[in-house]
């Protein structure tokens, strides 16, 4: 047998005795949080609904891993911060996220390794995450559903972004725009009323050279339709920028009969529309020497159009110090007709909050981490980002009475999961020690309990 020194690390100048750091400590986890996660996702059924799609075609005696066991152990690893496929080369031991997936955190073997994470990332077909993403949109919708039930208005908001690339992923092309190789996945948001919150419902990864509107219009009809199931007595909203503008996309919304704002690039004929009011704005923004903007809308039709349609607009002229001022006009095509420009153009503004939820999947959960060689590989990893996404969302709403209530993701995994923890077993139970001074101890609890723990 071998006897294994373990070297420590001497600190001597900070304080009155020799500090010495040594990693011998037996079952400690720095994730002792993630049973928040995963009593959550037990209780909700959010991965148990997206495993309906899959099907293991594995030899079931060659199977070590069953897919449930892999995909907890992929989303839970994602929303701890952990997205590359090779951390479950450390990860597997971990007893925390042992516990989490189902598994005994001391007696029983480690959880899957980078190769079989691999495998199981590149294991679905186009087809399964197809469904796998239809049933990610029903099951949100869903959620608020029997949260809302007497929901008076449901917003969509629909938004893309550039996922940067850095290899020879399939489907990675170049784009103009944004200067790089790229994925431009569409992200949908949908909320509820007045509320402040915008739950992410729809992930898909696109070609980077895609027109923002490519997939918008069957996204939109399969959508609406589920929403008017779940909330028949709502009215619908669609809030869209000028990069989802085609004659096209603004049909289907007219056909589905939602309230719609959608931005469009300026042109000859709606620069004309505005014309008048730009002169007036830039006298005022001259005299005051500041920025200045007004509202106003006109009748417009384009060659493409059937029927005309209102447009409303904001005539902006921007003031900068030593510089020339600059016009800065912003359109919307609209079926608004009883709202006022300005209440219009203020209400579509509103769809900007999107780009923080944006924000957070990237920053936070690393949604654009889509590194794989095969595209369906990659889109499969940010379903399971936009499920991790969906977890922090879910604890959010549990958490809207405390001091975490607008906490974002990067700052509830630090509160809540990112906590030291010993795991202690024995014949009867298995215990958890947590920090006694843990500075959001008030804050766990309440959400251990929105979450089904009970206290002993």
């Amino acid at each position: 047998m071998i006897d294994r020194t373990r070297q420590t690390v001497l600190f001597e100048d900070n304080v009155p005795k020799p500090v010495h750091v040594a990693f011998d400590a037996e079952s400690l986890s720095s994730d002792g949080g993630v049973t928040l996660l995963s009593q959550l996702d037990q209780g909700i059924g959010l991965t148990r609904t997206l495993l309906v799609a899959l099907e293991d075609r594995r030899h079931p005696g060659k199977v070590s891993f069953t897919y449930d066991e892999l995909i907890k152990q992929r989303t839970y690893s994602i929303a701890l911060g952990y997205e590359d496929g090779i951390d479950a080369n450390e990860l597997s031991r971990d007893p925390m996220l042992k516990l989490a997936v189902g598994r005994d955190p001391i007696a029983d073997p480690d959880l899957a390794s980078q190769p079989t994470i691999s495998r199981f990332e590149n294991a679905p077909s186009p087809r399964e995450l197809i469904e796998m993403g239809r049933k990610l949109e029903t099951f949100v919708i869903g959620r608020l559903a029997r949260r809302h039930r007497k929901a008076k208005v449901v917003t969509l908001d629909f938004d893309s972004t550039v996922d940067p690339t850095h290899g020879k992923q399939q489907a990675t092309l170049f784009n103009g725009f944004y200067d790089t190789w790229c994925y431009l996945p569409l992200l949908g948001f949908i909320s509820i009323d007045d509320e402040a919150d915008q739950h992410l419902f729809h992930a898909r990864l696109r070609p980077g050279t895609a027109r923002c509107y490519r997939s918008v219009m069957p996204t939109l009809r399969r959508t609406v339709a589920e929403v008017r199931r779940k909330f028949p007595r709502a009215r619908i909203q669609v809030r869209m920028d000028a990069g989802f503008y085609h004659p096209r996309v603004i049909e289907v919304l007219e056909e589905l009969g939602v309230v719609y704002a959608v931005g469009i690039a300026k042109n000859k004929g709606l620069k004309k529309l505005s014309d008048d009011l730009m002169d007036i704005t830039r006298a005022v923004a001259e005299k005051h020497e500041d920025t200045e903007a007004t509202f106003g809308e006109g009748p417009y039709k384009s060659r493409s159009w059937k029927t005309e349609r209102r447009i409303v607009f904001k005539a902006e002229v921007l003031h900068y110090r030593g510089r020339k001022l600059k016009d800065n006009e912003r359109y919307l095509v609209t079926n608004r007709v009883r709202m006022r420009p300005e209440n219009v153009y203020n209400w579509y503004c509103g769809r900007g909050d999107s780009e923080n939820r944006i924000k957070e999947l990237k920053h936070d959960l690393a949604i654009d981490r889509t590194s794989c060689c095969k595209f369906v590989a990659n889109q499969f990893r940010v379903l399971m980002t936009a499920a991790a996404f969906v977890l922090f969302q879910e604890l959010r709403w549990r958490l809207r009475r405390t001091r975490a209530a607008r906490s974002s993701v990067g700052k509830l995994r630090g509160m809540l999961l990112k906590i030291a923890a010993r795991v202690v077993t024995s014949c009867r139970r298995i215990v958890c020690h947590l920090p006694r001074h843990m500075p959001w101890t008030d804050v766990w609890q309440v959400a251990a309990r929105k979450c089904g723990a009970r206290f002993a």
